[in-house]
């Protein structure tokens, strides 16, 4: 699938809420393809908006080895964050932001209330570095990126990096 990029406008709006029972039959190739996606990048997460898609779907590749080989996916349909606890500084990068990385704040535990693949209301419980890629992937859904995250001088700076890399996209 396409990875949109920096600037374009799916990445700045609020994705529509997916109901399960009338995408029932779409959903498995989405979340398929969805996933290739994003190991093909080797990303750790790709939400709907980056693959050009106005839905509240977000896969997460959480790495299970050093070699990125092995993980847990989770799969997140109208995730909302129930609960959110400390702050923890993280350095991020975006498959939507090719070549910028950046550290935001981010909270260090949350819990995710979400529908799974299969169609159930899940609540997951996420800390460390799970809990800061669902915390990425659910902002693109909710029509924000990282670096809605930084203070304004450093937002300004981080635009400045952005149009130097976006020559090389």
């Amino acid at each position: 699938m396409k990875i949109y990029k920096y600037g374009e406008e799916i990445l700045n709006k609020k994705t529509r809420r997916v109901n399960f029972n009338l995408m029932e039959k779409k959903l498995p190739k989405i979340i398929n393809d969805m996933t290739q996606t994003c190991l093909a990048m080797n990303g750790v997460g790709l939400a709907a908006p980056q693959v050009g898609l106005d839905l509240s779907i977000a896969v997460v590749m959480y790495p299970l080895d050093d070699e990125g080989e092995k993980y847990k996916r989770y799969v997140l349909i109208n995730p909302e964050i129930s609960r959110r606890e400390g702050t923890v500084q993280s350095n991020e990068g975006c498959l939507s932001f090719p070549g910028l990385d950046i550290k935001v704040n981010r909270a260090q535990k949350i819990n995710v209330k979400c529908i799974n693949e299969k169609g159930m209301p899940v609540e997951i419980k996420a800390e460390g570095f799970l809990a800061i890629i669902m915390q990425h992937e659910i902002d693109h859904l909710n029509g924000r990126v990282f670096i809605d995250l930084l203070p304004p001088a450093e937002k300004a700076e981080a635009k400045k990096k952005l149009a130097i890399l976006a020559e090389k996209w």
